[in-house]
C-alpha cells in the first residue's frame, strides 16, 4: 500500500524549520531530497568501506569494488539494459551529454545536421553548438506552439540524410511536458542512421524506463534528481556504439595497456570511467534506486500525476494566473506567472518566507522563455513525498504573493 506519511518519515530533511515554518520542498526538478536509507549507504561507505575501486588487491578494495559493481547492475536492470557494461557512471546529466557530443566529434563532417528541440536545457544545446563549432555541422530545432507541444511535422521535414544526431529531453525540465519520444525515435530509425540521444533527467525520477524498447542509442540522467546524491548520474550506450567510439578523458581506470608509444584502451565500461569514481555516490545511487523499486514506480507516477492536477486546477482559480503548457501532457512541474507581477523571483522570495520552496528564473531554457516573451517563471516540481495539503499552502502563498506585489 502507498502510505504517505511512512514515506515522508524516511526524509529527515522534511521536519526541519525554514523561516519559522514548516519546510515545503516543491523544487524537485531541481535536486529532491535524500532518503534515510541513501544517506546511511553513503555514510556506512565512508565509515566502513573507502578505499579505490578496481585496484587493489586488499579486502577494503576488494568490497567497496563489489558494491559500486552491485550498483550499476541494479542500475542496468532499473533501465532495462541488456549488459551492465553498458552503464557508464558519470557526475550527471551535463557530463553524460558533454560526453557523447565529444567522442561523436569524429563522426561528423561540414554540413552534417544536428536536431534538438525547442525544450531543451542548455546542457542538451550548448554541448550540441560546441560540436557545431568543432565540426562545421549544422544545428537545426523542432519548434513548439503556443502550448509548449512539440510541432513534429517540422521534424519530418529536418530528416534526411545528412542527419547524424537527433537529441531530445523526455520531459522538459522548464515546463514538464512529457514529449513523444517513442514517436521521435520511430521517425528517425525510419529515415536516417542518425544516433539517438535522450536526456531522462527530468524522466528517470518518475517513469519506468526501458531503453531496449525505446531503442534509443543513448540515454543520460542524473542521480541527484532522483533521491541519491549530487555528482551522480548514468550514461546508457549501446555496446556497439560504445565499443567504436573514442574514449572521452584519459587517465587511470581507462586503459588496457600504456607506453610512451602507445596506449590501448580498456573494455566496457571502464573505457569511459577515467580516474578515481565517485564510489560512495555510485554506491548510493543503487540505493536511491533501491528506494523507488520498493515505493513502486506505478505508484510514485500515479501521486504525482494526482499532485499535478491538483495543484494545475487549485493555482488556476487565482485570477491572473497564466500556467505555461496547461494543455500539454505533463508530469511532475507545474510552472506559472502572475499577470502584473514583473518578476518571477519576487514571488518566490514571499514563498520562502513561507517556508516553501520553489524554483524561479529562466530554469537553463531561456530559449523557452524567449518563446513566450518572459523572463522567467514561478516553478513548483513534485516528488514522492509530496502531500495535497502542501500544494494548499502554496496556493494560498501565491495568493498572498499576489496581494503584496499587485
Amino acid at each position: 500500500m502507498f502510505d504517505i506519511q511512512e514515506i515522508r518519515s524516511q526524509f529527515s530533511i522534511l521536519d526541519r524549520e525554514v523561516n519559522g515554518k514548516p519546510l515545503v520542498y516543491l523544487d524537485n526538478a531541481a535536486t529532491s531530497q535524500k532518503p534515510n536509507s541513501v544517506l546511511e549507504v553513503c555514510h556506512a561507505y565512508y565509515t566502513e568501506l573507502n578505499a579505490n575501486v578496481h585496484r587493489g588487491i586488499h579486502t577494503l578494495s576488494q568490497l567497496a569494488t563489489e558494491e559500486m559493481e552491485l550498483s550499476r547492475r541494479k542500475i542496468q536492470k532499473f533501465i532495462n539494459a541488456e549488459h551492465d557494461f553498458e552503464v557508464i557512471f558519470t557526475k550527471g546529466t551535463t557530463e553524460g551529454l558533454n560526453l557523447i557530443s565529444y567522442i561523436l566529434t569524429q563522426k561528423l563532417k561540414k554540413d552534417d545536421e544536428i536536431i534538438i528541440s525547442y525544450l531543451e536545457h542548455h546542457s542538451n544545446i550548448v554541448p550540441w553548438q560546441l560540436l557545431c563549432e568543432r565540426t562545421g555541422a549544422k544545428l537545426r530545432v523542432i519548434p513548439i506552439d503556443e502550448n509548449g507541444i512539440l510541432q513534429l511535422d517540422y521534424l519530418d521535414t529536418f530528416l534526411n540524410e545528412k542527419t547524424k544526431v537527433v537529441s531530445v529531453n523526455q520531459v522538459s525540465n522548464a515546463l514538464g511536458i512529457v514529449n513523444p519520444i517513442e514517436e521521435i525515435i520511430a521517425k528517425t530509425r525510419k529515415n536516417t542512421d542518425a544516433y539517438i540521444v535522450i536526456d531522462g533527467a527530468q524522466s528517470a525520477p518518475h517513469f519506468n524506463i526501458d531503453v531496449q524498447k525505446l531503442d534509443c542509442d543513448f540515454f543520460v540522467f542524473s542521480g541527484h534528481k532522483m533521491y541519491a546524491p549530487m555528482g551522480t548520474g548514468i550514461l546508457y550506450g549501446k555496446r556497439e556504439i560504445l565499443e567504436a567510439l573514442p574514449p572521452f578523458h584519459g587517465g587511470g581506470e581507462m586503459i588496457a595497456t600504456c607506453s610512451f608509444d602507445e596506449t590501448t584502451y580498456a573494455g566496457l565500461p571502464f573505457k569511459y570511467e577515467a580516474g578515481t569514481p565517485n564510489v560512495g555516490g555510485n554506491i548510493a545511487l543503487g540505493a536511491a534506486v533501491d528506494f523507488m523499486n520498493r515505493v513502486g514506480h506505478e505508484h510514485i507516477q500515479n501521486h504525482e500525476n494526482a499532485l499535478l492536477e491538483y495543484a494545475q486546477r487549485q493555482l488556476l482559480e487565482i485570477e491572473g494566473l497564466k500556467v505555461y503548457g496547461e494543455k500539454a501532457h505533463r508530469t511532475g512541474v507545474v510552472s506559472f506567472n502572475l499577470e502584473g507581477v514583473g518578476i518571477s523571483s519576487d514571488v518566490g522570495m514571499i514563498l520562502d518566507k513561507m517556508g516553501i520552496a520553489v524554483r524561479t528564473g529562466h530554469h537553463c531554457t531561456q530559449p523557452i522563455m524567449n518563446f513566450f516573451n518572459i523572463a522567467g517563471t514561478v516553478r513548483a516540481s513534485f516528488a514522492v513525498y509530496n502531500t495535497f495539503e502542501e500544494i494548499d499552502l502554496l496556493v494560498e502563498g501565491v495568493k498572498k504573493a499576489q496581494r503584496m506585489l499587485s
